[in-house]
């Protein structure tokens, strides 16, 4: 009997001990009004702004406009569980994603859920999502190149680590494709990806997963999701969730990409939250500080200095235009936030230009600082070169007399236009681009029509592999090679051509058997 009652005496006590009083004596309030992902709240006079709220039902949402008496509440995982009379207390905290090495290879929602099939994350390592940037005196100047494999970015449009470049364009001009191929690049390297996706379609997220998974790099790369069936304050927090992820490798000295696509959503969720909270509209009936928003998010991207563990997160946002007018509000705001753009056109994209980039209308802050050496300068005079190409391209087309120095450099801009043109996923190497843009600039394609001359280079390639090791691993590790490397690589030209000849003799002949 004594055993029973010290048994049942532990019990209580540990029962006890588990039972928080202070819960019971916090502040309670209740919601008085809730409707489209918002909701009012009274009675939590101390509640502080961005602040997590927890509701009876166990729904999440952060107090998002606070005012006399009342707050204004952002509805989060859960909305359609919270009604009018129930009861909110505040969680004397920010809203946190679980972090670290785990996130990887995962869909998962801006508060740490997965998405797929996959267990909770075990990670016991949390951020919060609303972080300040690092300061001025905490970063360092952006010089380490992140190598894209895409040839018209790498060339002519590089991008640092630890820079912000927007991409640009129409619906439908391949802004999603052209940031996959980026992440696809990434497979090797020492870099993270983290994709976030706002507003977009289950099938989408599906789709992207698979993709990823499909090129060989999903084990590298997190995906942040908010449907567009979720509520606005889900899609608001996804990029934050993505930038908090990204810190979370950055602070152990790695180095990050986040892709957000696109804030063209996310202004748009934000514009509605604002205007069920009864805030004044602004220009396109935004509210006035989503500049600031935006400029909060993407100032978070930064390469620290040694101090800070050297660590990096490059932002690579997407925004959708209409009709090609980049003048609109968010565009606007973003390229003034940004360190430079890359612009989809449309009309190239129905040329079958693939990436169908506008490298004249594109620009990079960072410019020739972050490229390596031996492809800055392979490519010192492409931009010149391709713009010099386009306008005499309009004027062939007018119908004007052509002199024979003006047919060679329309021929040579179409050669480089081939040259530019890339197949998904297939990233190209750093001495692959170097052959290619050397082979241009140094004509030994000039009697070669534009489809052969990239069989040739392609052949070039091989040929570099195989009996030029030192120098692809060279150019390869961005180092300069040694003297005479143009002639080497110019020996073996008449090489390269018999070798897609013959490869191409041989493709039409099974094409004629079949």
């Amino acid at each position: 009997m004594n055993e029973l009652s010290e048994s049942v005496e532990k019990e209580l006590s540990a029962a006890a001990r588990a039972v928080s009083l202070a819960d019971g004596l916090k502040p309670r309030g209740i919601v008085r009004s809730v409707a489209d992902g918002v909701a009012v709240v009274a009675g939590l006079a101390h509640v502080r702004y961005e602040e997590l709220l927890m509701f009876d039902s166990g729904a999440f949402g952060i107090a998002f406009d606070l005012r006399t008496g009342e707050l204004g509440a952002i509805l989060l995982a859960g909305s359609s569980r919270v009604h009018e009379g129930d009861g909110v207390i505040g969680m004397e905290r920010l809203p946190e994603l679980p972090v670290g090495p785990d996130a990887l290879g995962r869909v998962i929602d801006p508060l740490g859920n997965p998405l797929d099939e996959g267990p909770p994350l075990a990670t016991q390592r949390r951020l919060p999502l609303f972080r300040e940037a690092p300061d001025i005196i905490q970063r360092r100047s952006v010089t380490d190149s992140l190598w894209t494999g895409v040839m018209a970015i790498d060339a002519a449009i590089p991008i640092g680590r630890g820079q912000r470049e927007l991409i640009i364009g129409d619906r439908n001009t391949g802004k999603t494709a052209l940031a996959i191929d980026i992440i696809a690049a990434q497979r090797p390297g020492d870099v993270v990806c983290i994709y976030v996706l706002i507003g977009q379609p289950m099938s989408r997220v599906r789709a992207l997963r698979d993709t990823l998974e499909r090129a060989g790099c999903l084990a590298n790369a997190a995906i942040i999701a908010a449907y567009a069936s979720d509520s606005p304050g889900l899609q608001y927090l996804a990029p934050l969730a993505g930038a908090s992820l990204a810190e979370s490798f950055r602070d152990q000295g790695g180095h990050a990409l986040v892709i957000y696509d696109d804030l063209t959503k996310h202004a748009d969720a934000y514009r509605e939250l604002a205007l069920l909270l009864d805030r004044p509209p602004g220009r396109e009936a935004y509210p006035g500080d989503i500049f600031y928003v935006h400029a909060e998010l993407l100032e978070r991207a930064a390469a620290l200095n040694a101090d800070n563990g050297g660590g990096s997160v490059t932002a690579l946002p997407l925004v959708e235009t209409t009709d090609g007018d980049i003048s609109a509000y968010i565009p606007t705001n973003l390229i003034s936030i940004t360190d430079g753009q890359i612009y989809l056109d449309t009309n190239r994209f129905e040329r079958d230009q693939r990436p169908a980039i506008d490298i004249g209308r594109s620009v990079s802050r960072i410019g020739a600082v972050a490229q390596p050496l031996p492809l800055r300068k392979a490519s010192k005079n492409l931009k010149i070169q391709l713009s010099r190409f386009e306008s005499l391209e309009k004027l062939s087309r007018v119908g004007l007399d052509i002199d024979v120095a003006t047919q060679a450099m329309l021929h040579e801009g179409n050669v480089l236009r081939a040259l530019l043109r890339q197949h998904r996923l297939s990233p190209k190497s750093i001495a692959h681009q170097v052959v290619a843009l050397t082979a241009t600039s140094e004509h030994w394609l000039s009697d070669l029509k534009p489809s052969q001359a990239v069989s040739v280079v392609e052949a070039m390639i091989e040929l570099a592999r195989e009996r030029l090791p030192d120098l692809v691993a060279s150019l390869d590790d961005a180092k300069s090679p040694g003297d005479e490397w143009k002639q080497a690589l110019n020996d073996l030209v008449p090489q390269a051509c018999g070798r897609a000849l013959r490869s191409s003799a041989d493709t039409q002949s099974v094409s004629n058997e079949n």
